[in-house]
């Protein structure tokens, strides 16, 4: 495991990239998830992974 976030785009981000999301899942105990809007410099989301895991088995079931 890595000390530094290793970001990667998300599959659920447009083509577009301005309205992307980026996440970093390389540490066991924590997933960030970013704006790829910010940069690297905006506000980093930090979530468990069950509850990423519960976001995007929602965000699957919800898609339209």
């Amino acid at each position: 495991m890595s000390d530094q976030p290793n970001w990667h785009k998300s599959s659920y981000s447009s083509a577009n990239p301005d309205n992307c999301i980026e996440v970093a899942d390389n540490n066991p105990a924590t997933v960030l998830v970013r704006d790829t809007k910010q940069n690297g410099r905006g506000p980093v989301l930090a979530v468990s992974p069950a509850a990423w895991s519960a976001f995007t088995g929602f965000a699957k079931e919800s898609a339209v």
